[in-house]
């Protein structure tokens, strides 16, 4: 669902202020050296890492589809993602790997990629950064199934909270044959391990 206030609709000068107001309740002073930009500073950097609320994802996937006769998993693996968490706003990121099985139709592979961006540049969480990037391909190009899988590390672990540095969430959704056939399943989990460069 769409926020009501987009990111780009808050004028330039009260996020700043918000951002002052911040950094003043936190203990600080925003009028010392180097502090003094970084209202702005983060507003762009917000703006740009929440992009993602004024593109449509299914206008970018529409925009190179291809009649083909191939049936055979098309997988796109070890996709780098970065996102904000609602919760904190913190950062998570890591990689997500795509496959689907096509029925007449695909898309262009730089889509996929695209695709990824578009949902990581909002306020996420993984579980349904995970279930966007499948649902959006697989209401789209309607193909015979859909498997996205994101393995990622959350700062909001890592930082605060429990701590744990070196943890991990895998999280994953399955559509169509992906769901219905544990052939169709395996062969995509298999092939998203067997990494040339062994991670």
């Amino acid at each position: 669902m769409k926020p009501t206030t987009e990111p780009s609709t808050v004028t330039s000068a009260g996020f700043e202020d918000l951002v002052r107001e911040m950094l003043v309740r936190l203990g600080e002073d925003p009028n010392r050296e180097g502090l003094t930009r970084t209202p702005e500073r983060v507003r762009k950097a917000l703006q740009f890492l929440t992009k993602g609320y004024s593109e449509d994802p299914e206008s970018l996937l529409k925009g190179a589809l291809f009649t083909v006769g191939y049936d055979e998993m098309v997988i796109v693996k070890d996709v780098e993602m970065f996102s904000l968490c609602e919760h904190h706003l913190l950062p998570f990121f890591g990689k997500v790997h795509v496959a689907y099985v096509p029925k007449g139709k695909v898309m262009g592979l730089s889509k996929i990629p695209r695709l990824i961006e578009l949902f990581s540049r909002r306020l996420q969480i993984q579980e349904r950064l995970t279930t966007q990037i499948a649902e959006t391909i697989q209401n789209v190009i309607e193909p015979q199934g859909v498997g996205v899988v994101i393995e990622a590390r959350h700062l909001c672990m890592m930082m605060r909270g429990v701590e744990k540095q070196h943890s991990a969430a895998v999280t994953s959704a399955m559509f169509g044959c992906f769901r219905t056939e544990e052939e169709t399943r395996s062969e995509f989990l298999s092939l998203i391990r067997n990494r040339p460069n062994g991670m």
